[in-house]
């Protein structure tokens, strides 16, 4: 694992770091360590003049709006829904004007969202991934990245799962795939250059 590059135009997109998300239990980092690095990068980002995309995953309070189909886990569940709002995003980051905020109702942060406007209004090229939880919201955004065009890398110590088996097939096949993994240190790096 190593990020290469940053372009002059990367942006850095937090996913579902949120009351709700940061409430579960986690692996193989702990939710708190997970927002204490993802501060730190969105600081880095904010000095550096790069854009911070904060992404929430929130659904109207009937349902009408989350994403509709069959699912086992639906069933399993005995039929309940996952709560409508997932809260705000944690202290740690919030309180900036200049982030970019936006709410999904799906896994992925493109897909019914202006995330593509607003990056794209910016003439960001690149994003740095993270958040909760590995395989879901940020693979699921990560994929529409790459098919979008975007130059993906994804900050490997800025994310965590509920299933620690998820979080390594994203991280180790996944991942290389369509961008390039790497910690924080490394990408505080190449934005210090």
């Amino acid at each position: 694992m190593a990020v290469t590059v940053l372009d002059d135009k990367t942006a850095l997109v937090l996913i579902d770091l949120q009351a709700g998300t940061l409430a579960a239990p986690t692996t193989p980092y702990a939710a708190a360590d997970v927002v204490a690095r993802a501060a730190g990068l969105a600081d880095a980002f904010r000095a550096a003049g790069a854009p911070v995309v904060l992404v929430r995953m929130a659904t109207s309070p009937d349902g009408a709006d989350a994403v509709p189909g069959r699912s086992e886990a639906a069933r399993l569940a005995g039929g309940r829904s996952r709560p409508h709002d997932l809260g705000p995003i944690a202290e740690a980051l919030g309180g900036h004007d200049g982030d970019i905020h936006v709410t999904k109702r799906n896994w992925g942060a493109f897909h019914g969202t202006d995330l593509d406007v607003q990056l794209r209004r910016r003439g960001v090229t690149q994003i740095v991934l993270g958040g909760i939880a590995t395989s879901l919201g940020v693979e699921s955004t990560a994929r529409a990245a790459h098919e979008h065009g975007y130059h993906v890398t994804f900050a490997v110590d800025v994310m965590t799962d509920i299933d620690e088996d998820a979080h390594r097939h994203s991280v180790s096949y996944l991942f290389p795939l369509i961008g390039e993994p790497g910690t924080t240190e490394e990408i505080l790096a190449l934005l210090g250059q």
